[in-house]
């Protein structure tokens, strides 16, 4: 029988809480300010309306996104990281620097 590591072993852990496929992206927008729904919706328009709402109460969910609801009309929510989400910035700064490094090598190997 496998043994669930989760929340026993950080890789396996970090990987659960990060599998969804918009994760990532959606906890880079967030980083940078609170966004509305819409507004994120926006920069990630090959995401739809359900998918997105799955993924942010996922997050919510898993502690790194904070959903702030204001009582106006009409009504206003804000998605924003949490203190354990902004504990994720300097892993984005990482994997935005390593991206940077992929797409230089792929651009390499096409003048190859």
């Amino acid at each position: 029988m496998a043994q669930d590591l989760f929340g026993r072993c950080p890789y396996e852990t970090a990987q659960r809480i990060l599998q969804g496929k918009w994760t990532v992206l959606i906890l880079y927008h967030i980083s940078e300010g609170p966004l509305r729904f819409n507004e994120l919706l926006r920069k990630l328009p090959d995401m739809t309306h359900a998918t997105l709402s799955k993924q942010l109460k996922q997050m919510e969910k898993n502690g790194l996104v904070l959903r702030k609801e204001y009582m106006q009309i009409p009504p206003k929510v804000e998605y924003s990281m949490t203190e354990l989400g902004r504990a994720f910035i300097p892993v984005l700064d990482c994997i935005e620097k390593w991206g940077n490094q992929y797409i230089a090598y792929l651009q390499e190997q096409q003048r190859v």
